[in-house]
């Protein structure tokens, strides 16, 4: 009678190699099915499209090839446009700044009342961060053109979009730099007597300053962006100019091309300045 070998026992780099394996098969399968949903939804959209899309990505530099053309044979006058334009480029960093500050106080406000552990009123913790998630779902250029529907065009609705999404987008992120906060200053604030305002104020604002203003130096750089795309629904600012000269077509392309510089000149400064802040508080905050 011969014995049957019973079979070797499953090591734990077999059991490992089998996961793996398991692993990129299933990968695998999720790569095909997006590939042939891109595919699918590619084809769907090219037959709806009123052009054909490789047809028509041949011609994809054909109007940027014309605005910088007539933009160059009529260089001499892109100084005198960026001049001209220079105050509504100042009413674009205006929508921006004081959207970001009315943001910022909202956001604090939203933060210190909805932070575990922190919340004045537990009960409102979940209405108040719906009222967040509500704040950042919308888009700021729809809020935008309800309320240039209502008010008419100008800054105003300008602000009140980009500080509405920024007070969402803030309060968020305060919310969270403050539930890593150290809740023994409170706690021994608490125990002398302070209010809840004043164990805010003195146990977890200086832990967490530094992170909120970076974090508000952050939305600046993005509000100034938003508010120069809402100024071509008739938001004013330096968009607003821009959507004029390109309405016009040819004849106003170097205007455009001025414009264009003078924005992400702007862009580009605040980018660095605000880094360089922004390193400075966190390395500051750190050290």
């Amino acid at each position: 009678m011969t014995d049957i070998a019973a079979p070797a026992p499953r090591t734990t780099a077999d059991g490992y190699h089998a996961m793996v394996r398991q692993k990129r098969l299933y990968g695998g399968l999720v790569m095909v099915i997006f590939v042939a949903l891109m595919a699918s939804g590619f084809r769907l959209a090219e037959d709806r499209n009123a052009g054909g899309f490789l047809n028509g990505i041949l011609h994809v530099f054909d109007f940027p090839s014309e605005v910088l053309s007539e933009a160059w044979h009529n260089r001499a006058t892109i100084p005198a446009f960026m001049a001209a334009n220079f105050g509504s480029l100042i009413e674009t960093i205006n929508i921006a700044a004081v959207s970001t500050l009315i943001g910022t106080l909202f956001g604090a406000v939203f933060a210190v009342l909805t932070t575990r552990g922190l919340a004045r009123w537990p009960m409102l913790v979940p209405i108040l961060r719906r009222m967040m998630d509500a704040a950042r779902a919308v888009p700021e250029i729809v809020v935008a053109l309800v309320l240039i529907y209502v008010m008419g065009g100008g800054p105003v609705p300008a602000v009140i979009a980009i500080a509405l999404h920024s007070s969402g987008a803030l309060g968020k992120l305060f919310s969270e730099a403050a539930e890593n906060a150290d809740l023994k200053p409170v706690e021994g604030l608490n125990s002398v007597g302070a209010s809840w305002l004043q164990s805010i104020w003195l146990g977890v604002l200086p832990q967490v300053a530094p992170n909120w203003l970076s974090y508000a130096l952050l939305r600046f750089e993005i509000n100034i962006r938003a508010s120069a795309i809402l100024g071509f629904v008739g938001s004013g600012g330096i968009g607003y100019s821009l959507k004029l000269a390109m309405q016009w077509g040819q004849g106003k392309y170097d205007q455009v091309v001025a414009i264009f510089i003078l924005l992400f000149a702007a862009i580009v400064l605040f980018d660095q300045l605000s880094s360089i802040a922004r390193n400075r508080l966190v390395k500051g905050a750190t050290s």
